[in-house]
């Protein structure tokens, strides 16, 4: 079961890079001073993104979860 572990670990990092990812990509809109409808449709395009990388993150944590209580 270490591959379920080692799969699980490696899908939570990149949900973590996903998620710093988006934390830059927050933190450049603000930097650029843009007015709130512009600061709104770039929030828009984020948070999808941003969801999806929780969610890898997620999966990857049951994965390594899992891969404990089965080894």
């Amino acid at each position: 079961m270490t591959w379920l572990i080692w799969s699980g670990a490696a899908l939570a990092v990149a949900g973590l890079f996903g998620l710093f990812w988006c934390i830059l990509k927050v933190a450049g809109a603000k930097k650029a001073g843009l007015n709130d409808e512009e600061m709104r449709d770039a929030l828009k395009k984020i948070v999808p993104l941003n969801m999806a990388a929780l969610l890898l993150s997620v999966f990857g944590l049951m994965m390594v979860v899992m891969g404990i209580f089965l080894g």
